[in-house]
């Protein structure tokens, strides 16, 4: 998860999701008690110009990865409760098409240059 340059109401978070298990994986939603709105994004190049839209699931193949990234698939992390500040940890609950729920946990950085 990245610091904005800035004092904003969001924030991205980025990283790798891993499916380990022998059958897909399927986020439908993710929340975090550190914000009022979590959501996944895919950020898309459409005629030249970068897009972003709501992804309404992630699959995620098995054995397989999902990779977050800046101008690609991320989180939106909306209305902070509380300032984070760099080294903070921040924890993300993605629950899953089949009812289970995952937890992770997000360190929070500063943005590279």
């Amino acid at each position: 998860m990245r610091l904005p340059p800035a004092a904003m109401p969001m924030m991205a978070g980025f990283g790798r999701i891993t499916n380990p298990c022998p059958a897909p994986m399927v986020i439908v939603s993710a929340s975090s008690p550190a914000f009022g709105d979590v959501s996944l994004h895919e950020t898309r190049s459409v005629d030249g110009v970068n897009r972003m839209r709501e992804l309404p699931q992630l699959r995620i193949a098995p054995d397989g990865n999902a990779i977050l990234k800046p101008g690609g698939m991320h989180l939106m992390l909306m209305q902070p409760r509380a300032p984070l500040k760099e080294g903070s940890k921040v924890v993300v609950n993605f629950k899953l098409q089949d009812g289970r729920e995952i937890l992770s946990e997000l360190v929070v950085r500063k943005p590279t240059p």
